[in-house]
């Protein structure tokens, strides 16, 4: 497979915050619409911000969970991509076709009240833990084929941690 021009692909990081569980973060987009409306979070990477420095300021952005509560597991070594399906590009205007994204693998070492939905203008109205496996079932299917290809890659993290009580997702 050809790698895609990155220059027409947004900057973007992907979150995976796992708990002491082994489960994943996921939350409901505020007005979504139709079915598939869970994701894990994601966002842009601003200029001047490595993926890292932005994956945790769209952490404490879109969850409210800030950078002394998680562990940086893992960081993709490339990156993953995905096209915007023509109705969507329409209404986002823009120079970009997709998507080009960074995951990162995050350990939570918080409670459930330390997630806060609303620090900033909120991007989900609910939020849950999942198992990882049943995640790319759950987000629009544009997504999927990347959100099946963190789930390979992020498989190691969904053991639970050594010593975990079952207090949290």
């Amino acid at each position: 497979m050809n790698t895609p021009d990155p220059e027409l692909y947004r900057p973007n990081v992907g979150l995976a915050l796992f708990s002491k569980a082994g489960h994943v973060f996921i939350g409901r987009r505020i007005n979504g619409r139709g079915a598939f409306q869970w994701q894990m979070p994601q966002g842009g990477i601003d200029k001047g911000e490595t993926p890292l420095v932005g994956g945790l300021r769209e952490l404490e952005e879109e969850v409210g969970v800030p950078e002394k509560l998680v562990d940086v597991l893992e960081e993709t070594s490339d990156w993953l991509y995905y096209d915007f399906p023509p109705d969507l590009k329409k209404r986002m205007g823009g120079p970009y076709i997709g998507q080009r994204q960074k995951w990162f693998a995050f350990r939570f070492k918080g409670s459930d009240s330390d997630v806060r939905l609303d620090r900033h203008t909120p991007e989900f109205d609910a939020w849950r833990w999942a198992r990882l496996e049943e995640v790319p079932a759950l987000v629009v299917p544009f997504k999927r084929m990347v959100y099946s290809e963190v789930v390979q890659r992020f498989q190691p993290w969904t053991e639970p941690v050594s010593g975990y009580k079952a207090a949290q997702g």
